[in-house]
């Protein structure tokens, strides 16, 4: 079941949190919200989940409009808020069994779906506690668990890993990477690394308006402007391998990496860059020590993109 996000914006007083924002996530796409603090993340995802309203735009659920068929859309969506908001004082077991109870799972099916959601967040020796005496990193879990209860089509994370530890991280990265297979994920969080290793795409806002789609290579290129390789080539003069570079067809621009170390990143325009690297050093009698790509960080992206 795809998303679709025309025009949406949301004010509150005069300033717009959300600035006439379009979007498309696609059946089995996992999309990762990113933006700083303040953004309008969160105020999106509440919008899409239709806990609050939009003062302008739609969102499209399967075709079906937000405004027009709310409750009918609301069926479809799995929700993680930022704040995990839990029943303390229920035990793990009988909170997911009101869960599922108040999502409509058929009474014959509770029971079962309950046991399957305990095994798949690795709740099983902490079902029996109350939710206020576990850790922070099994409330996470708790939270995953209500969220898929009923199955949903889509799913709406806001942090979902937020106080888990690195081995628990893993954990939810690999079970929100196959639940992309057939669902459609929404994921919002800080935590650049986590990115790139479970979306399919990237979608970055700052001050509520869209600075950037695609996917994380995309990002890069884009930023970047073309390849780059980092090369380090010794036995020559470097004024002379600078030069050398530059007169290469395939290559656009050569900077000086590190002079100490004969290191120069070469920005390319063609695939062909390597084998002219390669031949070039083969007639000068040059010495190719290193030859790798040079990305761009996301980090880097999203700070250049943010900052302003």
């Amino acid at each position: 079941m795809d998303i679709v996000i025309e025009n949406l914006t949301k004010r509150y007083g005069v300033q717009k949190a959300v600035d006439n924002i379009s979007l498309k996530v696609a059946t089995g796409e996992i999309l990762g919200f990113l933006g700083p603090n303040g953004a309008g993340k969160t105020t999106t995802m509440k919008i899409i989940t239709n806990f609050i309203a939009a003062d302008e735009g739609d969102v499209y659920i399967g075709g079906k409009s937000l405004k027009s068929d709310p409750l009918e859309i609301k069926r479809h969506i799995g929700y993680l808020p930022e704040n995990n908001p839990l029943y303390q004082e229920m035990p793990v077991v009988d909170y997911l069994l009101f869960c599922a109870r108040i999502n409509g799972i058929e009474k014959p099916k509770v029971e079962s779906r309950v046991a399957e959601m305990i095994r798949i967040t690795g709740l099983n020796s902490e079902k029996h506690k109350k939710i206020s005496e576990l850790s922070k990193g099994y409330r996470q879990r708790v939270g995953l668990a209500q969220a898929m209860i009923h199955d949903p089509e889509i799913l709406i994370l806001d942090e979902p890993t937020s106080g888990l530890d690195p081995n628990q991280i893993a954990e939810i990265r690999k079970l929100i990477r196959e639940l992309g297979r057939e669902k459609t994920v929404i994921l919002s969080t800080h935590i650049l690394p986590e990115v790139e290793a479970t979306c399919d795409r990237i979608f970055i806002i700052n001050k509520g308006k869209l600075v950037a789609d695609g996917t994380a290579e995309s990002l890069r290129k884009k930023a970047q402007g073309s390849d780059i390789l980092r090369v380090r080539i010794e036995d020559g003069d470097i004024n002379q391998i600078f030069k050398g570079l530059q007169s290469l067809s395939a290559v656009s621009m050569v900077d000086f990496a590190d002079r100490q170390k004969n290191r120069f990143d070469v920005h390319c325009k063609s695939e062909e860059v390597k084998r002219e690297i390669f031949r070039l050093c083969v007639t000068r009698n040059w010495v190719l020590t290193e030859m790798t790509p040079f990305e761009t960080s996301l980090e880097d992206i999203f700070r250049e993109l943010t900052m302003n």
